[in-house]
């Protein structure tokens, strides 16, 4: 008898090691096999063999006849269980599925063409000179970010470094934000690799999900795999290069346990395959433009569009919400607006009206000068809090009431501004009644999601497309010819130190949706701040203002990357239980000793969820290894998100 240690795939094992298992025969490390847990059977992997071990042990129920999980695999496992203290039942079900079925592989096309009759039907297209010089560079495993502009032509950079990395017999992994855009990847992939290209998502059947999964495990060939984030955990072998497309976006930050951030994840996975990593956006993050500075890494700009031969222009109208004479028909879509779409919907062309109006948040503010009520410690937007009648800052703890009259004009025109995309396609249908009107945001169906709607949309069928930031990444709509921004500084409003940097990329990626060389187009901005510095950097482009205004400010108040962040939660059924709860675990912290920055705690963005009530604390170090020691001192009964991308 031989003795195995074994991931499980169970997130009710909350334990950080392997399970001794036994089997009568030799096993590979990486084996995917069944075994018993408790009264269920489930599936595990083979990490490695060990000696007899002093207690009893269970027996491994059956052996997959089915290839290893790949070296890579079980690299990154190892690393995400250490990196972001997470359970091994927890990590090993982001790299298999559910259970696997040995007779959905005759469903599976193993036929594998031969490379050379790949390398024969590849062939290189034209590039822009941007383009060429971004590939000339990208030449050696390295992490690369490709800042390029929207509308420069970075997937056609994506589609080549794939081509060479298939040539040379290596697979490809590509990431994007959304489901909704790997239809759109898809599509211009298959069309230069055909069956090379497998997608692999959430929204699919979890009988389709097998198969892919499957079909990534048992290839014979290199693939391109396209997928949002989880995408990074499928079994595929000899990764060549992994492209994260719009790789700012908060997407990529897992919002559930193990709370992985896929860029840094993207990182280790190509260091286990000595690859090549590519970080496009037109707006990247702040912290990994920074850290890519300090490190020396490569940063491509593409500036130019890649479509050239054009006449077609584009124009940006600032419109100021405080001007109430151009809402004379509409309450929240302006005349010029207005104007703008129904000579769109005339010459049959499209229109977008977007809205960033995620979660619930509320806004304190001014209809007459444009006061906001700020934390004057962290310099963000105050959130009201309608039951305690108090103006409260969640990243410090600071809290007022709501004064009667403005601050800065003396008036007591003081409002909360909340309305969503709903509200604007009710308007548009009143305004536009024969128009065929769309709304993509997180609340859509499933057959009226944006992956599902992606043809309809691109050939025309929709005129009037409304939605949130899912709109605002990466989509080429080529009859679009008015975008209408609703609320340009909506983001701005989110009490976090993110919402500034967050604002900046929404409306630069949203700007970029015209503007790409097919039509002439026009941009309607209505905004309250319209001589804000960042809203004129983001209607500009002009990314190197807005980035040294940005930094200054991060490592003024000492937020990363100048620190790592420990966001701590905690439920309790009263709200005095919460912020007692919340209080002595502060001041538990404070006196551990450790190198650490305890903020004051504060009740939660969200603050009752579910009929109880949360409170967070959030924590700066220096050192991350910090951070991991706080974590060893936390009481049971708490949550926690190690680096944050925002502390909501």
């Amino acid at each position: 008898m031989r003795y195995y240690k074994i991931w499980v795939r169970s997130e009710k094992y909350r334990g950080n090691e392997a399970l001794t298992y036994k089997y009568g025969g030799s096993l590979r490390r990486g084996q995917i096999v069944i075994l018993p847990l408790k009264n269920q059977q489930i599936l595990g992997v083979i990490v490695e063999e060990t000696t007899r071990p002093s207690f009893a042990t269970k027996s491994v129920t059956t052996i997959l006849d089915l290839p290893p999980l790949p070296e890579t695999c079980l690299t990154l496992a190892t690393w995400l269980q250490n990196f972001y203290a997470s359970p091994v039942g927890v990590i090993t079900g982001l790299f298999l599925p559910s259970m696997i079925h040995l007779g959905y592989l005759a469903d599976i096309d193993q036929h594998a063409d031969s490379n050379q009759q790949f390398r024969e039907q590849s062939k290189a297209p034209s590039f822009t000179a941007e383009q060429q010089a971004a590939l000339s560079r990208i030449n050696t495993p390295d992490t690369y970010i490709l800042h390029g502009r929207t509308g420069s032509g970075k997937t056609h950079v994506y589609i080549e470094l794939a081509r060479r990395s298939l040539i040379n017999n290596k697979s490809v992994l590509i990431l994007c934000p959304e489901i909704g855009l790997t239809s759109q990847l898809s599509l211009l992939f298959k069309a230069a690799f055909d069956t090379r290209v497998v997608v692999l998502h959430s929204q699919l059947t979890a009988k389709e999900r097998e198969k892919v999964w499957l079909t990534i495990l048992i290839a014979k060939q290199p693939l391109v795999v396209i997928g949002p984030r989880s995408a990074l955990f499928s079994p595929l072998a000899n990764i060549g290069t992994v492209i994260i497309d719009e790789a700012h976006d908060q997407a990529y930050k897992q919002e559930q346990p193990p709370y992985y951030q896929a860029t840094r994840a993207a990182s280790q996975l190509r260091q286990a395959s000595n690859g090549i990593l590519v970080l496009g956006s037109a707006t990247p993050s702040v912290s990994d433009y920074y850290m890519a500075l300090a490190k020396a890494k490569p940063i491509l700009r593409m500036i130019r569009l890649a479509r050239q031969g054009t006449n077609a222009q584009r124009s940006i109208t600032v419109i100021d919400l405080k001007d109430r004479q151009e809402f004379s028909r509409s309450q929240h879509i302006s005349t010029t607006l207005i104007n703008s779409i129904s000579s769109s919907l005339e010459h049959n062309e499209q229109v977008l009206l977007y809205l960033n109006r995620r979660g619930t948040a509320r806004v304190t503010l001014c209809n007459m000068c444009g006061w906001q009520a700020l934390c004057p410690n962290c310099d963000l937007p105050l959130a009201y809090h309608g039951d305690a009648f108090e103006l409260r800052c969640h990243t410090c703890g600071y809290h007022i009431q709501p004064p009667l009259n403005c601050p800065a004009c003396g008036n007591q025109s003081i409002a909360l501004k909340s309305f969503g995309t709903k509200a604007i396609v009710d308007e548009a249908q009143r305004l536009f009644p024969e128009a065929r009107i769309m709304r993509f945001d997180t609340d859509s169906s499933k057959t009226e999601r944006l992956e599902q709607q992606f043809e309809r949309i691109i050939s025309g069928g929709v005129d009037i497309l409304v939605g949130t930031q899912m709109l605002a990444k990466g989509l080429d709509l080529p009859h679009l010819s008015t975008l209408g921004i609703i609320m340009a500084d909506s983001s701005l409003y989110l009490p976090d130190y993110t919402a500034t940097e967050r604002t900046y990329q929404l409306l630069t990626q949203v700007i970029g949706r015209i503007g790409r060389g097919h039509i002439n187009s026009r941009a309607i901005v209505q905004t309250y701040y319209p001589t804000s510095p960042l809203i004129q950097a983001a209607l500009e482009d002009d990314w190197d203002s807005f980035y040294n205004r940005e930094i200054t400010e991060r490592s003024h108040y000492q937020f990363p990357p100048f620190s790592y962040l420990l966001k701590l939660s905690c439920r309790r059924t009263t709200q005095l239980g919460a912020e007692r709860t919340a209080l002595k675990c502060a001041k538990l912290f404070s006196e551990s000793g450790l190198h650490i920055k305890v903020e004051d705690p504060a009740p939660a963005f969200h603050e009752k969820a579910s009929g109880r009530y949360q409170w967070q604390i959030v924590i700066k170090a220096k050192r991350r290894s910090e951070l991991l020691k706080v974590l060893d001192l936390l009481p049971s009964g708490w949550s926690y998100d190690l680096d944050p991308t925002d502390l909501l």
